[in-house]
């Protein structure tokens, strides 16, 4: 090596979130169910509405109650089936935990559903006292695909690193960069985050409609201490 050479460093990432994008194998005929299911009850008015919202949000988004996952139709129990699959294969390789483990890990849920027309919002906000939560996406269709009608922002949690930026910080590449993950949900795909991650999503501009479907999920351990089965470094 030259001595007159600067030796190479190395780059490296640090405090990662980790974001999980899953996709229903064949999710035409799911979806049509979920749709129908959805649209007969918002037509009922507040029977099945959130009784009480906290997030900002318009009137051209219906929220449901908390509890699509506990309702006894079938489309609603095949999207559960299929989002805590998911989830649970999530948090046994983030983790390292095996069937053993994850077999003894009990969940508790929040669960609704988002029918929004055009100019539908929803504020920024995370899930406090639950550990995953996920978004999937039943329809978005009718606007512009290449624009940010209806987005699911994840808001970067760097927030302090903006306490000064210049020539040196301003243009960092991903993942380093400060600026939010912006994901237009299809069909079929769901989204699993941190409870914690701040996310929002854009007004909905087109002429027919965006459905989604999102829960919360905590987890109680009936085992003996997990840090057992855990790898070591």
């Amino acid at each position: 090596m030259n001595p007159n050479e600067p030796a190479q460093a190395d780059i490296n990432g640090v405090f990662s979130v980790p974001l999980v994008i899953a996709h229903h194998p064949s999710p035409e005929a799911l979806n049509s169910e979920l749709r129908e299911l959805f649209l007969r009850c918002t037509e009922e008015g507040d029977k099945h509405r959130n009784p009480t919202p906290f997030v900002y949000r318009n009137e051209a988004l219906y929220e449901s109650n908390f509890s699509l996952f506990d309702w006894p139709q079938p489309a609603a129990q095949k999207l559960r089936e299929f989002c805590l699959t998911q989830l649970y294969q999530t948090v046994g390789e983030l983790n390292g935990y095996g069937v053993d483990v994850l077999q003894k890990m009990h969940y508790s849920l929040e669960s609704w559903f988002h029918v929004t027309r055009k100019g539908g919002f929803f504020g920024a906000h995370n899930h406090p006292n639950h550990s995953w939560s996920g978004v999937y996406c039943v329809a978005h269709d009718g606007d512009d695909p290449a624009s940010d009608s209806g987005k699911l922002v994840f808001l970067n949690p760097h927030a302090t690193s903006t306490m000064y930026i210049d020539w040196a910080t301003k243009n960092l590449k991903h993942p380093f960069s400060r600026s939010p993950l912006m994901l237009r949900l299809k069909p079929g795909q769901l989204v699993l985050f941190p409870s914690w991650l701040q996310h929002e999503v854009l007004p909905y501009e087109g002429d027919n409609l965006r459905i989604t479907v999102a829960f919360n999920a905590r987890f109680r351990y009936s085992g003996e201490d997990v840090r057992r089965h855990a790898p070591t470094a």
